[in-house]
C-alpha cells in the first residue's frame, strides 16, 4: 500500500491499538491481533451549478486550502446522517446565503482531496440548484468571495480542484452544446 493511499498513514489498529495492523488488500488494512478490518470509501461531497436571472454562473473563491485563492464551485462535504441533497443545501446557504428551491442532480465524479498531507477519496456529486431570492449573496464560510461570471468568461483552468475543474468543463460543454455553440 503507498503512502498516498490513505491507509499507508494508519499505522496502527483504530479499535485495539495493535501495530500488528497490516494491508488485506488494495482497499482496506486488518488487525491480525483483533481481526478488525478497515476499508477506505469515498468520503460524499457536493458541488452546485447556479445561474441568476442574467444566465450568469455562480463562482467561489477558496478561503481555505488545498488550492485557497482559486476559483471553486459552492458546496463541501456530507456531514454524518446527510444525503446529498441536504449536503448542496447545507452548503450553499453557509457558503453564499443563498436558499436553494430546487437541486436536480447532474452527475458524480471521483476526487482525490489532500487535506492536511493526506489523500482523502473523494465521490463529488454535481448539482444544477435554483435559487429563489439572489440578493442576498454573501460569502460565508469557506467561500472568501462569490460572483457572477458569464459563461464565456469560466475558464476551468482556474478552478484549483481536480474534480471541480473536471465538472466545470462537462457542464458547460453540455451548455454549449445545448445552445448550438
Amino acid at each position: 500500500m503507498t503512502e498516498r493511499h490513505p491507509l499507508g498513514k494508519f499505522r496502527f489498529c483504530p479499535v485495539c491499538g495493535s501495530s500488528l495492523f497490516e494491508e488485506s488488500n488494495e482497499k482496506s488494512k486488518r488487525c491480525r491481533a483483533c481481526g478488525f478490518e478497515l476499508f477506505m470509501n469515498p468520503s460524499a461531497a457536493a458541488a452546485a451549478f447556479i445561474r441568476n436571472a442574467e444566465g450568469e454562473l455562480l463562482v467561489c473563491v477558496r478561503r481555505c486550502p488545498p488550492a485557497k485563492g482559486t476559483l471553486d464551485l459552492p458546496g463541501g462535504f456530507s456531514d454524518i446522517g446527510e444525503t446529498s441533497e441536504q449536503t448542496i443545501r447545507r452548503e450553499i446557504l453557509e457558503e453564499t446565503g443563498l436558499e436553494v428551491s430546487k437541486a436536480t442532480c447532474l452527475f458524480s465524479l471521483p476526487n482525490d482531496y489532500l487535506y492536511s498531507g493526506l489523500h482523502i477519496p473523494t465521490l463529488d456529486f454535481f448539482y444544477e440548484c435554483e435559487v429563489a431570492d439572489t440578493s442576498r449573496l454573501a460569502a460565508a464560510d469557506d467561500a472568501n468571495a462569490c460572483l457572477w461570471m458569464k459563461t464565456e468568461d469560466i475558464h476551468p483552468e482556474l478552478f484549483g480542484l481536480e474534480s471541480i475543474r473536471k465538472g466545470v468543463e462537462r457542464y458547460l460543454h453540455k451548455k454549449r452544446h445545448i445552445a448550438g455553440q
